[in-house]
């Protein structure tokens, strides 16, 4: 499976345009989904985690009560590649 590729910015600006809630810091995008507790905070991770396994691309993910922030990114590629847009969708999907 060939290695994913840093997306140029004007791909990554027009994705966020269509998603809202996520946001670029740096070379990754950032979402911050609130939960009922911290149990449906736990249960979105795990979700995530899953969904993440299968595809062997993992995010930096923040768990707190009743918020988890999920942050994507490719490091090989040096920023965000389209497996991480696709992910950061597939979130929005698990979402609770």
């Amino acid at each position: 499976m060939p290695r994913p590729q840093r997306l140029p910015d004007a791909a990554i600006d027009a994705w966020l345009a269509l998603h809202p809630g996520w946001s670029r810091e740096g070379e990754a995008l950032v979402c911050a989904y609130r939960t009922a507790d911290f149990g449906a905070a736990v249960a979105f991770v795990v979700r995530v985690g899953f969904a993440a396994e299968k595809r062997d691309h993992h995010p930096d993910l923040d768990v707190r009560w009743g918020l988890v922030r999920v942050r994507w990114t490719t490091h090989d590629a040096g920023g965000i590649s389209a497996l991480d847009l696709e992910l950061a969708q597939l979130c929005d999907g698990l979402a609770p």
